[in-house]
């Protein structure tokens, strides 16, 4: 890439003076010129294809002209590049880039922003690694303020690709000169600096030929006494010598990475072509065979994505069966903490039970339609998390059969709307679920509940059991004593300890995991990091002078994971409630000792009723939804989307009128076109 200040260079290298010249700005357009050496000399335009020019007169007059159609007569400018060949016994094989130069204020047709157009033109050419710059700056100008030496150094900070030629030397103030530059001790650059004298705008009115001209920059290296100890290493010839050189030996280093890169293009080609090497332009039943074809596809991206197998595996989030996994063992298990009766409701329900069951007579003993009652207002209550996770995993199927949707040509609606009809049981979404409590629900029996109230009511973990360890940012200390600052935190059956990095060498604390509960905390206005709470129920201080430590994470599925753990180590959330009312209604609330007796018998029952009903609800919720659901869709995916082709029926409207069959005939052979020479060139 030349630039400002390359056009005078340009012509001297092939020996012929084609390039316009003239004052203000003459080069409009990018010029890319391809000297190739040849036998013969003559010049070619790719806009000229089947022409030849042999007088170089007329090239720069078609230069001019190709320029005008584009840009006008004015001084206006365009990136869309003139391509020129020159074949020529003086030239090596290299490519050029004439740019124009900056400039600052605009002229004629030329817009306001005509130095932001031109620098973002120039910047196009010479920010692609595989270009080397050729910066010309004259020398009659401070080095320092060379703009093209400005630009290079914003794409190229370390002079790896720069060139720098200088130009003018015969125009310098007596008793100066451009040594330090030309042994490259001022402005350094990797390739070095070339210096070359060209021809005076009187040479050029006075028909100077090229060759006289070369005769005379050489001799005039060969005279001045500044420059006379490096002339062999001046001059036009061997800037072209050198460009030619290091072009060569640029195009070695970048090669590797190239063809790393053509290697890539070319199996993802393969890969594509793969999928349409039994197309037939010719057959009339294509469209039927596409759509047979495609939704086939279809059932195989989304069986690979649900049952995990697919070779194609995403390392940057979860998605699919994964993420379906985690709302059965992670999110449900949470939601059904959450829905923990009150233990002083749950005893004025029962009271008014045992009451309301004996009416005016005084009962000696302890009814089983009181524990009845009680156990089927409870089990009612577990339907919300059991349809909260029905829709999640309802979500998360629709999220599916999109992603899969997106690789196909299938239009928006089908996606849209026969996915997510095939998403949900029934097709119909979240208001046709599955009567899943009838399902789960096992029958209501007193007896199980007092074998269960005679066995261990909760099975402890290992203590030193290790459930989980990551990163986690305490959001709640204060700036004068460090402020939010994150650490790695292990949290075991017992305690939660949280360490200054993985090593787990350096213990910052531990906290144990007794009477701790955790909380929901609002993520903050500026901050992007979602936060929940640990307190302790007993209003003591957690960590130093804190009552509450606040934990962060990066997003909320992080949140709830942690949270699943936490609830695993026995820390519970905190139930919501109304303390006042709570107080009022206790006021109000006594029960003499016998009726006292009869209610704690029948809240111990139905504590461990309740649980074996929560750990049965855990257990066949995820088996119920994977039999009624997923299952279902993969089994009813094969059955009814696969109608179309196997009766031979026309594929739906919206097939043809997104994607014509002549586009998609265009499609698959561009692919195919784009395969065999790229094959070959490899």
């Amino acid at each position: 890439a030349l630039s400002p200040g390359g056009i005078t260079a340009c012509p001297l290298i092939p020996r012929r003076d084609f390039l316009p010249r003239g004052s203000g700005i003459v080069t409009r357009r990018p010029l890319i010129l391809q000297l190739i050496f040849s036998k013969t000399e003559y010049a070619e335009f790719l806009h000229c294809k089947s022409k030849k020019f042999t007088d170089f007169d007329e090239v720069r007059q078609e230069i001019e002209a190709e320029t005008d159609r584009v840009t006008g007569t004015n001084k206006g400018i365009s990136p869309i590049p003139i391509n020129l060949r020159v074949y020529s016994p003086h030239v090596l094989n290299l490519t050029l880039i004439d740019l124009p130069g900056i400039t600052k204020v605009p002229v004629g047709d030329q817009p306001q922003d005509i130095e932001y157009q031109i620098k973002d033109m120039i910047l196009q050419f010479i920010s692609r690694e595989s270009s080397l710059i050729l910066a010309v700056t004259p020398a009659n100008m401070d080095l320092a303020n060379s703009d093209a030496l400005k630009m290079a150094k914003e794409v190229d900070p370390q002079g790896l690709r720069t060139i720098g030629v200088i130009t003018k030397l015969d125009l310098m103030d007596e008793g100066t000169d451009a040594r330090d530059v030309l042994e490259n001790k001022l402005l350094p650059l990797r390739r070095g600096y070339i210096g070359v004298v060209n021809r005076s705008q009187k040479d050029i009115d006075g028909k100077k030929d090229i060759r006289a001209a070369l005769a005379a920059e050489r001799k005039f290296f060969l005279s001045h006494p500044a420059y006379r100890h490096m002339a062999d290493r001046m001059g036009t010839p061997h800037l072209q010598k050198v460009l030619n050189q290091q072009l060569t030996n640029h195009i070695r280093e970048t090669l590797p990475s190239l063809r790393s890169k053509l290697q890539s293009q070319l199996l993802s080609l393969e890969k594509e072509v793969e999928e349409y090497k039994n197309f037939r332009p010719d057959d009339p039943t294509r469209k039927t065979k596409a759509l047979l074809q495609m939704v086939q596809q279809f059932g195989v991206d989304f069986e690979k994505r649900i049952e995990g197998s697919g070779d194609q595996v995403d390392t940057l989030e979860l998605s699919g069966g994964a993420r379906i996994n985690r709302i059965f063992h992670e999110r449900f298990p949470f939601e059904l903490v959450k829905m923990e009766f009150d233990e002083k409701d749950l005893r004025r329900e029962i009271s008014y039970a045992i009451k309301n069951i004996h009416g005016v007579r005084t009962g000696l003993f302890t009814p089983d339609l009181a524990f009845e009652a009680i156990v089927k207002k409870q089990v009612v209550k577990l339907k919300e998390p059991c349809l909260k996770c029905v829709d999640l995993v309802i979500q998360e199927l629709i999220n599916t059969v999109r992603q899969c949707t997106s690789k196909l040509f299938l239009p928006a609606l089908l996606a849209a709307r026969g996915g997510e009809k095939r998403a949900a049981p029934g097709g119909g979404g979240a208001q046709h679920r599955p009567p899943l409590l009838l399902k789960l629900s096992p029958p209501l029996s007193l007896r199980s509940a007092q074998q269960r109230n005679t066995q261990t009511n909760k099975k402890r973990a290992v203590p030193n059991q290790v459930i989980r360890r990551g990163w986690l940012t305490i959001n709640n200390i204060s700036i004068m004593k460090g402020g939010s600052k994150e650490y790695w935190f292990v949290l075991t059956a017992e305690s939660l300890s949280w360490y200054k990095d993985e090593e787990e060498k350096e213990k910052k604390y531990m906290l144990p995991l007794d009477n701790l509960k955790i909380r929901d905390v609002e993520k903050g206005f500026m901050s992007n990091k979602h936060v929940f709470a640990i307190f302790n129920t007993e209003q003591r201080n957690v960590y130093k002078d804190l009552r509450q430590i606040e934990l962060a994470c990066d997003s909320q599925e992080d949140v709830d994971s942690w949270k699943a753990s936490f609830l695993r180590a026995g820390v519970y959330p905190e139930k919501d409630q109304t303390e006042n009312e709570d107080g009022a209604q206790e006021n109000t609330f006594s029960m003499d000792p016998q009726l006292e007796r009869q209610v704690e018998t029948i809240r111990n029952l139905v504590d461990s009723y309740v649980g074996i009903i929560n750990k049965s609800i855990r257990d066949l919720m995820p088996k119920t939804i994977m039999h009624l659901m997923i299952n279902n869709v993969s089994r009813g995916r094969g059955g009814r989307t696969g109608a179309p082709g196997a009766a031979g029926r026309s594929p739906p409207a919206p097939l043809g009128e997104r994607r014509g069959s002549d586009d998609l005939v265009a499609l698959r052979f561009s692919v195919l076109a784009l395969r065999a020479p790229r094959g070959s060139g490899f």
